[in-house]
């Protein structure tokens, strides 16, 4: 298998923008119009799915240690579009046809080796999905608390009707009957309880179907549709380490899981949570994260605003400032928020020392606008 040429050639795809995920679903639905009703009616933000998750894959087809476990997840998860072992033959077909309409020097061997990486991947994830028949392809949860925080801020407390095992750190997609077919991504900010509830932190996003409904329109009693966890950010279980973790605005949510994790069940170990936002008026969770900090004298939290010169918290990037309470290097660290601050503090850390085995990071970003509130379709 050439992976230099694999990536070169999916390079040239990925290149094009827009035009090689709807050249990719165009052919796919043309070929194969029954799965069209398995798909939202909004594209956009799935296109921008497709193809996320094809360049994870690409970027490692050459370390199956670490893909493997990320197909399998996939795998899982997609039950709940009722994505059946006959499906992936379609899509496999419509991959290749993507990747050779955009190459002019596509060739048989980048043909053979193409369908023997899209075949590993399809057993790979049909062997996942198969081994999760008897636990549900997805979980019912009852709304039973929304505070809305602020303008845009909302914390929902939800209750799956079933037993749901996840990890802290993890990440859980959700679908609404307000946006049926879309489904978003957000982490717990509690570890697993007896009483089963998730916290979930929602920010009302412009544009953005899913997370404004959330926000402006779900309500207690309402019910919400699960998928099963799925991402790598977690705690070392072998680790009694200090704990350095790191956050910028909603990627505070695994984060406190973490800290509730480490009260709940230990072991004991100092933590510093930072927590980065543009101004002070956007810190949304400031009471409750008091209360932890008064109830754990183990835990610090010290908040960082990049834009708000007015404000008494310290001044700076989020990365900036964790680097004046330093030295970090003993610490075992987790890095959670938008991109650009992820990529800024990871390299920060990793400048300063911090080794990158015992650095973990995951990036939330909005989700691309779809139809928006009212039904209209944005793009």
């Amino acid at each position: 298998m050439d992976v230099p040429a694999m990536r070169a050639n999916f390079a040239k795809a990925a290149a094009t923008g827009d035009e090689a995920p709807l050249y990719f679903y165009s052919h796919l639905f043309l070929s194969h119009p029954e799965v069209r009703a398995m798909f939202p009616v909004s594209m956009a933000h799935q296109r921008d799915r497709f193809f996320t998750a094809l360049g994870e894959v690409v970027t490692r087809v050459d370390d199956l240690d670490t893909l493997v476990p990320i197909l399998q997840q996939l795998g899982r998860d997609h039950r709940k579009f009722g994505t059946l072992a006959a499906h992936y033959p379609a899509a496999g077909a419509s991959l290749l046809a993507t990747l050779e309409h955009f190459d002019d020097e596509w060739s048989p061997e980048l043909a053979k080796d193409w369908t023997d990486a899209y075949t590993l991947v399809a057993e790979v994830m049909i062997a996942a999905a198969e081994e999760a028949a008897e636990q549900p392809a997805w979980w019912e949860a009852d709304v039973v608390g929304h505070e809305r925080r602020t303008i845009d801020v909302a914390v929902l407390r939800v209750r799956p009707r079933a037993r749901y095992d996840y990890l802290p750190g993890q990440s859980l997609s959700l679908e609404t009957d307000l946006r049926p077919r879309l489904w978003r991504y957000y982490s717990p900010a509690n570890a697993p309880r007896p009483d089963g509830v998730l916290d979930l932190h929602v920010k009302a996003r412009d544009g953005g179907p899913v997370s404004s409904a959330l926000v402006r329109r779900v309500g207690v009693g309402d019910v919400l549709r699960l998928g099963p966890p799925m991402g790598h950010l977690a705690l070392d279980p072998d680790s009694d380490r200090d704990l350095l973790l790191v956050a910028g605005g909603m990627g505070l949510a695994p984060l406190k899981a973490m800290v509730d994790q480490v009260a709940r069940h230990g072991p004991a170990r100092r933590v510093d949570l930072f927590v980065g936002f543009r101004t002070e008026d956007d810190v949304y969770d400031r009471t409750d994260l008091a209360r932890l900090q008064e109830e754990n004298p183990w835990l610090t939290v010290t908040y960082a605003v990049s834009e708000d010169k007015l404000s008494s918290l310290e001044q700076g990037d989020v990365g900036e400032v964790v680097l004046r309470h330093g030295p970090w290097t003993s610490r075992e660290v987790c890095v959670a928020g938008p991109a650009v601050m992820v990529e800024d503090t990871v390299g920060r850390l990793l400048q300063h020392g911090v080794p990158p085995r015992r650095m973990s990071s995951e990036v939330f970003a909005p989700s691309r606008p779809g139809p928006s509130v009212d039904g209209e379709v944005t793009e």
